[in-house]
């Protein structure tokens, strides 16, 4: 692991880092918000996972949410969105190749090769930042914007017990219903394996052991691709202990995210200091 910077903030450190990553087969770059208190002891974790087109630096440097993490003392995660370098399958298209993993494992070609993000951001990464850095890994919450809000609650609800809450900015709620879903899981996974990646069915199927907070904006330009409406609706039938909340008059930009965020660190520090 190499270190890229380190940049005082809110009095801890805002890092980005390399390292070469097996799942991948490639290098990757992470960021990673350390709180003052991680001088002296681990602290708690929040992953932000990031949306179409993004990197690691979009939400570190947008979404303002290491001056309210900094308050509850709560270290911030910020992954890649997908493999990258020379050598790494891309397309043209914004929403299919790098920038746009999806946070599945692909099965198909040329996919397969490099695209396994759910394995780089179930196992490799939590098992490196664990070991180099002060961190809690018993207490962790997971968020995300858009494709990242998709990525936050599936593996919150495929990974009983790894995390204590999840929440979700206009995540992409039904994706084995929309273009944004459909166009990628074909892709990546081919005709199977699809439900496992659907934040809808898997509320439907399984629920999350913990609270969820979900924040749409209510203006959003891409709600027909989102189905948020579907999401909502499963949560409501199983009953989950949960929060879904239609803010009026906000788009998908960073914006919204920036926004609300101090509204969901304060929700994951409640669980994650419980």
């Amino acid at each position: 692991m190499q270190t890229v910077s380190e940049n005082r903030c809110f009095g801890g450190t805002q890092g980005v880092f390399t390292h070469a990553s097996q799942a991948c087969s490639c290098d990757m770059t992470f960021g990673l918000f350390l709180p003052e208190e991680a001088q002296y002891q681990p602290v708690p974790v929040l992953w932000y996972l990031s949306g179409l087109t993004c990197t690691h630096e979009n939400a570190m440097v947008k979404a303002g949410a290491q001056g309210w993490a900094a308050e509850q003392g709560i270290a911030l995660i910020f992954p890649d969105t997908s493999p990258r370098g020379e050598g790494v399958a891309n397309d043209e298209a914004y929403d299919l190749g790098q920038g746009a993993g999806f946070y599945v494992n692909a099965t198909q070609d040329p996919w397969a090769p490099h695209f396994r993000m759910w394995d780089y951001v179930a196992e490799e990464l939590p098992a490196l930042v664990g070991k180099e850095f002060a961190l809690d890994m018993e207490r962790q919450g997971i968020t995300g914007h858009s494709m990242g809000g998709h990525g936050a609650l599936t593996l919150a609800m495929n990974l009983p017990g790894r995390f204590r809450s999840v929440s979700a900015f206009a995540p992409i709620a039904n994706p084995t219903q929309s273009d944004w879903g459909k166009k990628q899981l074909g892709a990546y996974l081919g005709d199977t394996g699809w439900d496992k990646h659907d934040a809808t069915l898997l509320m439907e199927a399984n629920g999350f052991d913990g609270p969820v907070l979900i924040d749409q904006g209510g203006s959003d330009q891409f709600l027909d691709l989102l189905k948020p409406e579907a999401l909502a609706q499963a949560m409501m039938a199983r009953r989950q202990d949960g929060t879904f909340r239609m803010q009026k008059g906000y788009d998908h930009s960073y914006f919204f995210v920036s926004t609300f965020m101090e509204d969901h660190v304060a929700f994951h520090a409640e669980a994650l200091h419980a």
